[in-house]
């Protein structure tokens, strides 16, 4: 055997066993507190996706009960040479998390409209003049990362993090989110108390196209409906009023989990800002997860998973506030994390974006 087929065999079985190791993460999370957990560490690690956030945190508590680590909890994590490039190196001894990175290949096309007229370019090669070029993830491949408390060095400075008293909502959220409903063509409604809309905190109507919370809560519970409505109008929006239909279609007609996918979204963006998120109430994971047909219960909270955190990510892209790191150490070049750690991806241009899909 082959120095090369011995290498190519290697990676595959630390591929395959971080797969296992990831299935058997997603289906730890059996209940609602499970996955209120599941999600709140993604909010804080938001620059991975959520499969790698669930490896990085199965494996740093393995660490932590090992004794190798101080907490239970990582609060930075990077690759051994964006440690060194930060001034620090890996402690000896200390193993790193495996998570899976994504594998890119370079794409051209004299019409990009059309998706079979996309031609993959080798390594040397470059684009015809006029053509547009995009970043296509074609595979993964396994790659690791360590914990801050895992390294020595110079040190990190520290991101300033919210602090909120009970029932304060972080400062600019409410307008934040409320600029985004109304860009989506609803107008926003304040009733003052839940019997205005049928004892509910918050109500999307997509024939009408509004919007109502009640405001007989505190702040920070208003703001939490808002962005569990805002959930509802980026995700939800009947086939004949969407922009897209596959998310609406896969979340009332196969699973009936708008309510876990709106208040899951809620939840994350509000955890990004420091909020506690005790109050959230989601159903019982593996209730909803089984009951999509040709599909096991593991697909489905991976998938639902992931269009919660693109959704939450899009609205927290959009709202100046004052946020909880993303899990990556501050200074880091984020085009470098994307290629070699499986962060979230940076996209490319050329004559027009494209579309670099992470994991």
């Amino acid at each position: 055997m082959t120095t090369q087929v011995r290498g190519r065999a290697a990676r595959e079985a630390k591929l395959e066993a971080l797969q296992e190791q990831l299935s058997e993460s997603v289906t730890a999370l059996v209940t609602g507190e499970d996955w209120k957990r599941a999600l709140t560490f993604a909010a804080q690690f938001r620059g991975r996706s959520f499969g790698n956030s669930m490896l990085i945190a199965a494996q740093h508590f393995a660490a932590y009960k090992e004794g190798r680590v101080p907490e239970p909890t990582p609060t930075y994590v990077a690759g051994f040479h964006q440690w060194l490039s930060l001034g620090r190196s890996v402690a000896r001894g200390q193993h790193g998390y495996g998570i899976l990175a994504p594998v890119t290949g370079q794409f051209a096309s004299f019409t990009p409209d059309d998706p079979n007229s996309w031609r993959r370019l080798a390594r040397n090669d470059k684009p015809i003049s006029g053509e547009y070029t995009r970043t296509r993830m074609i595979g993964v491949k396994p790659t690791y990362v360590w914990d801050i408390s895992q390294t020595t060095g110079d040190r990190v400075p520290e991101l300033p993090r919210p602090s909120l008293l009970q029932g304060q909502a972080p400062a600019g959220l409410w307008d934040g989110l409320a600029d985004q409903i109304t860009a989506a063509g609803f107008e926003l409604r304040l009733v003052s108390s839940a019997a205005a809309i049928g004892g509910a905190n918050g109500l999307t109507d997509f024939l009408s196209r509004e919007v109502s919370v009640r405001m007989d809560m505190d702040d920070a519970a208003q703001v939490k409906t808002l962005a569990h409505e805002l959930g509802h109008v980026l995700l939800h929006a009947p086939p004949e009023t969407a922009l897209t239909t596959e998310s609406a279609a896969d979340a009332t007609l196969h699973r009936g989990n708008a309510e876990v996918e709106a208040e899951s979204v809620a939840l994350m963006v509000g955890a990004a800002h420091g909020l506690d998120t005790s109050s959230y109430t989601v159903p019982y994971v593996s209730t909803w997860a089984a009951s999509v047909p040709g599909k096991n219960p593991v697909e489905v909270v991976h998938a639902t998973a992931e269009r919660v955190r693109a959704t939450a990510l899009r609205i927290l892209d959009k709202v100046d506030t004052q946020q909880v790191g993303d899990g990556n150490p501050p200074g880091l070049d984020r085009e470098a994390l994307s290629h070699r750690t499986g962060a979230a991806p940076v996209t490319t241009n050329a004559r027009r974006d494209g579309a670099v899909l992470g994991l």
